[in-house]
């Protein structure tokens, strides 16, 4: 008995780790809204039952996509967590665009927020407090780096990597992330006078 509910567990996990892939896959192709609940179950694939088990409503199934992308450190925002990089290089890391994405993808939280507009919406709070994350990392480092106004200087980080992201979706460019690059440098150098990066 025990062995045949181990089993089940197993294969119950599996259902739900081939959910998340296919919704992944999907949403990153033709986005969120566009994708339904039976082609992630047929793309699985696992039946509409064992697909409304593990997520009862698309909010459901988008939250965990997005916290699985979180988890897992498919995210730009994961770099701020490397204890290997000194502050300033964690910063300027989160403008390095990858060189094997074709079209480039922006922001998943932007884009999420983007397809849930309503504030109040499980997804939007979920992309909102990702944000607020960032915000504390960067806040958290250029404390560390001696800036007067951390908190000022990590809202303006901040924006360049959003506004870096969605800019390099939109025109397929990964330039964009260099030229938000160039700004950031510029401003960790006028907010962080005293700094000196290690030799």
């Amino acid at each position: 008995m025990a062995e045949q509910q181990a089993v089940q567990r197993r294969r119950g996990r599996g259902g739900r780790e081939r959910v998340l892939a296919a919704a992944t896959a999907l949403f990153e192709v033709q986005g969120i809204n566009t994708t339904s609940m039976e082609q992630v179950a047929a793309a699985a694939p696992v039946s509409k039952r064992t697909l409304y088990a593990h997520f009862p409503t698309k909010d459901d199934l988008v939250v965990s996509y997005l916290r699985d992308l979180v988890e897992s450190g498919r995210t730009l925002e994961g770099v701020l967590e490397r204890a290997d990089l000194p502050p300033e290089e964690r910063v300027l890391a989160l403008f390095e665009a990858p060189d094997d994405v074709d079209p480039i993808r922006g922001c998943p939280f932007i884009d999420a927020a983007a397809e849930f507009p309503d504030p109040t919406s499980p997804v939007h709070e979920f992309a909102a407090e990702q944000k607020r994350r960032l915000l504390a990392h960067l806040t958290d480092l250029t404390s560390a780096l001696g800036a007067a106004n951390p908190r000022s200087l990590a809202e303006q980080l901040a924006v360049l990597v959003d506004g870096a992201a969605s800019r390099s979706m939109v025109l397929n460019d990964a330039n964009c992330a260099q030229h938000a690059k160039a700004a950031a440098r510029a401003l960790l150098a006028a907010a962080t006078p005293d700094h000196r990066e290690p030799g």
